[in-house]
């Protein structure tokens, strides 16, 4: 008996550190160089918002865990959520051409550039391959089957955002630049992507690939991989070509900077916005589908593209809820509207109408 709890003893051990192998790599580096210091947005050791904000406020913990246990929401669809498989990978083109892979990856094709926002093709957003939350649907299209990109842009450091492996796939099977916040660039340093590719920026700072110009501009959200928070910069972006200019949210609460994006780098034709994973345990940091639609109205964007719904379980709200309430918010102010399936690529001038896909799996 003793021979064998020892066997179970060491297999299970086995697999904990084969779970775990990544893990320490997964966490990244350590931000905090000179550039770090200097950022306006940083004191005490830390990043901080705008605005005072938090991610838990302390009277709404309870509320959440009640609500995780026993709040009979039906958090995963009820069937295949149905994905659009890659077309001819032709060259960009002049035009604004969009496809969203899931979340809140998502390419976007402007003005003959082609830049891959967020892009996070592993099967959990977690340190561990083993642990953590999983997709709910596949990815739409291999990473190969993207084609060439010029640059990689990040929102900020959480494993929702910003995926070790695909890093590295990235790393290896791509030229393009990685044009981050400050102090990102650690993490990407202690995963060997090359420093000529490695672009980090502060708010208002911004950098020029392929044509188009990529701008940092403000969010309202938190940062950190591990125990650490706040030690990396958040931000969202604005892309600036030639003919075309999109506005991507990022992970944001809703606060006033809105505006001043709107009337410094807008009119958008187009604005990629967070809809999902909010909550009334965190306020601050995630929009609801109505902020979000209040958001993109500020900014002064063209057509709204809702992301960073549909592919992980993240928040306590219906699976469909998001792109419910986004769909009617919109239709009550004229907001022109797209919610593509995963892997569809949209033309910004001639979008499809909105015909409730998500409607039979909710």
């Amino acid at each position: 008996m003793k021979k064998v709890t020892a066997a179970l003893l060491a297999l299970s051990a086995g697999a904990l550190a084969w779970a775990a192998r990544d893990v320490p790599v997964a966490l990244g580096g350590r931000p905090g160089d000179e550039r770090v210091r200097r950022s306006p947005r940083y004191r005490d050791g830390k990043f901080h918002n705008a605005h005072r904000t938090s991610t838990m406020p302390p009277d709404a913990a309870a509320g959440t865990v009640r609500e995780m246990f026993f709040g009979g929401q039906r958090r995963r669809p009820v069937g295949e959520v149905p994905l659009v498989p890659p077309v001819g990978l032709g060259p960009a083109g002049d035009g604004l051409h969009l496809t969203w892979y899931g979340h809140a990856s998502t390419l976007v094709e402007i003005d003959g550039a082609r830049v891959l926002l967020d892009p996070v093709w592993s099967e959990r957003c977690s340190p561990s391959q083993a642990v953590g939350p999983r997709r709910l649907h596949p990815v739409p299209h291999r990473l190969d089957e993207v084609g060439r990109v010029d640059a990689v842009v990040i929102s900020h450091d959480h494993y929702d955002h910003l995926d070790l492996a695909t890093v590295r796939a990235l790393t290896r099977d791509q030229e393009a630049v990685f044009v981050v916040p400050l102090g990102i660039g650690a993490h990407l340093r202690r995963w060997r992507v090359p420093e000529h590719r490695i672009v980090e920026l502060d708010w208002d700072e911004s950098h020029e690939v392929a044509g188009i110009t990529l701008v940092a501009t403000a969010a309202q959200h938190f940062s950190g991989r591990g125990f650490d928070r706040d030690n990396t910069l958040w931000a969202s972006w604005v892309l600036k070509g030639p003919r075309h200019r999109v506005y991507y949210s990022g992970d944001t609460g809703y606060f006033d900077g809105y505006r001043r994006i709107g009337e410094e780098h807008g009119p958008f034709d187009a604005s990629l916005v967070q809809i999902g994973a909010y909550g009334p345990g965190w306020p601050d940091i995630h929009m609801t589908p109505e902020e979000g639609v209040a958001a993109h109205r500020d900014v002064r964007g063209g057509l709204l593209v809702p992301v960073h719904w549909a592919t992980f379980n993240l928040a306590l709200h219906d699976w469909s809820e998001p792109v419910e309430r986004v769909w009617r918010e919109a239709k009550a102010h004229g907001v022109p509207l797209a919610v593509p399936r995963p892997g569809e690529r949209i033309n910004v001038d001639e979008p499809p109408s909105v015909d409730g896909w998500w409607q039979a799996l909710a």
